[in-house]
């Protein structure tokens, strides 16, 4: 969660003081919300969040492709996906 009263900086404080904010970032865990004039242009996440961020998503649209092939009739009755699921599991 931000905290906006240290974790929102105008672009030119994030240019003059990179290191030391990215080290808040790192330690806090807590993306930095950059603003130019005022308004918030870009969200800074270190690799660790955004990697996380990106996994939620790809989730996300697979549950929504799931969800607009079941809406078009597509795919297979749960019952059987589970006896093909136990199949497999009994040959291993």
């Amino acid at each position: 969660m931000i905290d906006v009263t240290q974790d929102i900086h105008s672009l030119t404080t994030f240019k003059r003081n990179s290191s030391g904010l990215m080290k808040r970032m790192k330690k806090t865990g807590r993306p930095l919300v950059l603003t130019v004039n005022g308004k918030a242009e870009a969200v800074l996440l270190d690799a660790a969040a955004y990697q996380e961020v990106a996994s939620h998503l790809d989730v996300v649209a697979s549950i929504r492709r799931g969800l607009a092939q079941a809406r078009k009739g597509k795919g297979r009755p749960v019952d059987e996906v589970f006896d093909e699921l136990e199949r497999e599991d009994s040959i291993r």
